[in-house]
């Protein structure tokens, strides 16, 4: 029997489409995405996360000449979060992305690492997190949860 997923999101048409609350996730975004170390892909992203105090927390991609061992800019982020924070709740999630020369490149989803990583703390937290995907310019992705990026995803109740 074969069925379908359903996957609810919404596209907004740019950064002045946004709330004044999620203007400043984008800000952050976009502003720590600079500071990506991307000597091999030229590829920067940056991400910005709103805790449940209000404070935004940043990151960006880190590369290595062995690419196994850099880093995304969602898990750089949330991970110093989790270690530095690991009680808070995070609300929102806002991460841009994209060649460094092409700031119209399209909107880019995260890997799947960093889907499940997400979910992880979606899961922990028992709330769900709201999560954005863009370039520097152009459409904004928005979904409500972490799950909704990740259907059929795996979490601690497996275990």
């Amino acid at each position: 029997m074969e069925k379908e997923f359903i996957i609810k999101y919404e596209l907004i048409n740019g950064k002045d489409e946004l709330s004044e609350a999620d203007r400043k996730l984008y800000d952050a975004a976009a502003k720590v995405r600079e500071t990506a170390y991307a000597p091999y892909s030229d590829f920067l992203v940056g991400c910005a996360l709103l805790l449940e105090s209000g404070e935004i927390i940043t990151g960006s991609n880190q590369e290595n000449a062995a690419y196994p061992s850099g880093l995304c800019a969602e898990r750089t982020t949330i991970f110093w979060t989790s270690a530095n924070h690991p009680d808070a709740k995070i609300k929102k999630i806002f991460v841009i992305g994209g060649p460094r020369t092409k700031p119209d490149a399209p909107a880019t989803p995260p890997c799947g690492a960093c889907r499940q990583s997400m979910l992880e703390y979606e899961s922990k937290q028992n709330e769900e997190i709201e999560f954005f995907f863009s370039s520097l310019e152009g459409a904004i992705y928005k979904t409500k949860s972490i799950r909704d990026l990740l259907p059929f995803s795996f979490d601690l109740s497996f275990l």
